[in-house]
């Protein structure tokens, strides 16, 4: 099979010749560009399956700066199997295009390179914060290996929805689209992933820097919430079709992103989901699934077991990150419930405790153990449980990706 054909296999739920593997087809099955340093200075200096990895750049790329995510070489990629390709936006993260890179130093002195518009200023005592303007949008503290988001964002602000209208994608923006689409579809036989949900999600991520403000207001004021999801979702709608006149059927999957539940529980109960939440993101699944082929994958972490027959109902087609570890988030569970009608895109191995704590053995008995759980029958596409993080071991995610290439699918 080629990569395409196995991952559409795999989503599916149709066999497929091995395990479909994804690292770096989201932002969420990524790498920290410090264990990514770590990483190909180990391949480089003799892995045995990695010769390819000779080749690769000295400073690896950003492009990921809220997360500190490392851009993939296509020989690490090929390296590790993997069968995914992400189309970006040209401003992945704090509004900052991806472009005009120049070098940086991390704090641990690895030299990488970040987008040229990226200057944040340093803090006394360690640490740096970005600014849109004078208003402080991020900080990343002393030795820290990501950056934490300060803005506030349409929930928390409560904005005046006679004046206040949700953003649009821009022109400039659906032509990298068209042009990011035709190339990796063209050039690769990679299944091509592009996240485009509605401007914001539309639970956790509306109150990005002011969520308790935002959860008052969900839970208080239904009728306003109701409303401000309409407008969003009516500008998700256009942004849709804007996005399938660019780039048609030269993408598989497409991402949205919320994150419904704590590691022991949902942040909400299933019928406000019901009430609120799921009728919203319908309108926006039933668009896709009505006039086009792409399947659609919700990237949500937490313990959201109560909610998935209703994730499900709502037009959600693959599941991703399967935090095992959260409460009721059991593989053989998962698999038992909602196999035949859901896809699972990760769950592979704890990216909290097993993948940085553990043993390359104990990485690899986890892996087998949790792809035993999900594969049979299809319908599993192989990724850590979220971004592999700054201080997995190389050797520990050369265990988790040999793992899944040994594997012999059922």
């Amino acid at each position: 099979m080629t990569s395409r054909e196995r991952v559409l296999a795999a989503v599916n739920h149709e066999p497929v010749d091995r395990v479909p593997i994804d690292l770096g087809g989201t932002r969420q099955s990524g790498i920290s560009v410090f264990a990514y340093a770590r990483l190909t200075e180990h391949l480089v200096a003799g892995d045995v399956r990695g010769a390819g990895c000779a080749r690769i750049a000295a400073r690896p790329r950003v492009f990921d700066l809220y997360q500190m995510l490392a851009e993939v070489a296509p020989e690490v990629a090929e390296r590790f199997g993997n069968d995914c390709v992400l189309v970006n936006r040209r401003a992945v993260a704090f509004g900052l295009n991806n472009e005009n890179w120049k070098p940086w130093t991390l704090h641990d002195g690895t030299e990488v390179e970040v987008p040229g518009d990226f200057a944040p200023e340093p803090l006394p005592g360690g640490g740096y914060v970005l600014r849109r303007g004078a208003e402080a949008i991020a900080e990343m503290p002393a030795r820290g290996f990501y950056f934490d988001r300060l803005e506030k964002y349409p929930g928390a602000l409560h904005p005046d929805l006679d004046a206040w209208e949700a953003p649009r994608v821009s022109a400039a923006d659906l032509a990298h689209y068209r042009t990011e689409a035709e190339r990796l579809c063209g050039t690769t036989d990679k299944a091509v992933v592009i996240a485009l949900g509605p401007p914001y999600e539309l639970f956790y991520g509306l109150g990005t820097g002011g969520f308790e403000d935002w959860m008052v207001t969900f839970a208080s004021e239904p009728d306003y919430v109701a409303a401000l999801y309409r407008k969003l979702t009516d500008a998700w709608l256009e942004n849709l079709e804007a996005l399938h006149g660019a780039v048609g059927d030269k993408i598989h999957v497409l991402q949205i992103c919320d994150d419904f539940g704590t590691q022991t529980a949902p942040f909400l109960s299933v019928r406000s989901f019901r009430e609120l939440v799921m009728p919203a993101y319908r309108r926006g699944l039933d668009w896709i699934h009505q006039r086009t082929n792409w399947k659609v994958l919700l990237h949500s972490d937490g313990a959201i077991f109560p909610l998935l027959p209703s994730i499900v109902e709502m037009g959600v087609d693959i599941l991703n990150p399967v935090q095992t570890t959260a409460t009721g988030m059991d593989p053989r569970r998962l698999k038992a419930e909602f196999g035949d009608r859901l896809a699972f895109w990760g769950g592979c191995c704890d990216c909290q405790h097993t993948l940085p704590r553990g043993t390359p053995a104990q990485v690899a008995a986890e892996v087998r153990a949790h792809l035993d759980a999900l594969q049979p029958g299809g319908g599993h596409v192989f990724a850590s449980v979220h971004n592999i993080q700054a201080g997995v071991p190389p050797e520990n995610i050369v265990a988790l990706f040999d793992t899944a290439l040994n594997y012999l699918p059922t």
